[in-house]
């Protein structure tokens, strides 16, 4: 089976696309303040990519597994195996790496954003802190809910490269199972033609063992005699006219 037919090359390719998007997404989230809306935006966005990426591996890992116990049944080897579990675990390494960040960057934000509104409590007046208080919360409100449509609609697009790999994953199990139905065929064919080859055989064997029987010595030199003959005269028709 050719790489673009394997299974395993199939899923590697989408989930190293979403590997590619986390970290082009987590290096957006490293250039933003970490007291903004957007901020906490991202972080729950790369968080929510994280899991749904490791699970993933782990499923592709689990695969591996099972087709360890018999590689010669998948077409494999121990090269091709041992190729594979590194993929998965170099995967692995890379995502949790930007969820140990995300979770230590969320922690720490979360910890400046309540040192600033204290600061802010403790330096302006009532009627001042209201304000920029309800200005900050119609804009955190209109950003989050901007956010939220964007990440609905990024899930809504994940969906469907997933659905699109189900789609393709089936599609190459349909074109094996043509292929095993096909060849169970010819085979099945074959199998009567040799059957009713054999019976013919048998046939002949025993109508000429008969004529041998009931024949005399010399009734069987000249059936022999005639065979002969006969076959000078086919050997001449054929070759040389």
């Amino acid at each position: 089976m050719t790489p673009a037919q394997d299974p395993f090359y199939i899923v590697k390719e989408e989930i190293q696309d979403s590997i590619d998007k986390l970290q082009s997404t987590f290096q957006q989230w490293e250039n933003i303040p970490s007291n903004t809306g957007e901020h906490v935006h991202f972080t729950k966005e790369l968080l929510t990519n994280c899991e749904s990426i490791e699970w993933q591996v782990d499923e592709l890992n689990k695969a591996i597994t099972v087709a360890s116990r018999d590689p010669a049944y998948y077409g494999l080897n121990e090269t091709e195996l041992g190729r594979r579990k590194n993929w998965t675990a170099s995967a692995l390494k890379q995502v949790r790496t930007i969820r140990r960040s995300v979770e230590a960057g969320k922690a720490k934000g979360g910890f400046s954003n309540g040192s600033r509104h204290e600061l802010l409590g403790s330096s302006q007046t009532g009627r001042s802190n209201t304000q920029y208080t309800a200005m900050d919360n119609d804009d955190f409100i209109t950003s989050e809910s901007d956010r939220q449509m964007l990440l609905i609609k990024q899930q809504d697009e994940e969906l469907d490269e997933l659905s699109a790999s189900v789609q393709r994953i089936g599609g190459v199990g349909l074109t094996i199972h043509d292929e095993l139905v096909g060849q169970e065929k010819i085979l099945d064919e074959l199998s009567m033609e040799m059957e009713t080859t054999s019976n013919r055989l048998d046939f002949v064997q025993k109508r000429v063992a008969m004529v041998m029987k009931k024949a005399s010595a010399k009734g069987q030199i000249m059936m022999i005699a005639f065979l002969i003959v006969l076959f000078i005269i086919l050997f001449v028709l054929v070759f040389l006219t």
